[in-house]
């Protein structure tokens, strides 16, 4: 029975890697999974208080990077306040918006959110008088860094992952 546990959470984690390309909270889900599996199999010992502790560090860390990716592309770039503001604003909105309105599957979220981030640092930076160029500078900025928070947030759900495959078969 510990195996077939084993093997549902490496599956179920799996899929909650891809969400994160979906720019929704995956490693947030594969903790839960997780700790799911590590309190229903507790007497087995299939996972312990320590990688429990590893993931959540993880996760962390992961979401630090996420929420300030863009405001740091857009800093690099130049901004003001208001520029890495509306990068991060715009970055969220954009994920909501671009998962309803992109029609590409799967990609349309991570779209969203770095055209949000970029359209979000654009506005607030013209709206602080900044002038077009830099503006647009500071744009891309912000997109390019959320599109960075998006692939390295996916390598730590991939570090996390292998930490759950070796959990789940090596206690």
């Amino acid at each position: 029975m510990t195996i077939l546990w084993a093997i549902l959470l490496i599956a179920v984690s799996f899929v909650c890697l891809l969400t994160i390309l979906l720019t929704l909270p995956g490693t947030w889900l594969m903790l839960a999974a997780a700790t799911l599996v590590a309190w229903l199999q507790w007497d087995n010992g299939m996972i312990s208080q320590w990688t429990l502790a590893a993931l959540l560090a993880l996760a962390g860390v992961g979401e630090l990077l996420e929420a300030f990716a863009s405001s740091a592309g857009a800093r690099r770039a130049g901004s003001s306040r208001w520029g890495s503001f509306g990068a991060f604003v715009g970055g969220v909105l954009g994920a909501i918006v671009g998962t309803f309105v992109i029609p590409v599957p799967l990609f349309g979220s991570l779209i969203g959110a770095c055209a949000g981030a970029a359209g979000g640092a654009i506005l607030l930076e013209l709206m602080a008088g900044g002038p077009a160029g830099h503006s647009a500078r500071v744009g891309v900025g912000a997109g390019a860094g959320r599109l960075m928070a998006v692939a390295f947030k996916f390598g730590i759900g991939v570090v996390m992952w292998i930490v759950i495959i070796f959990a789940a078969f090596w206690p």
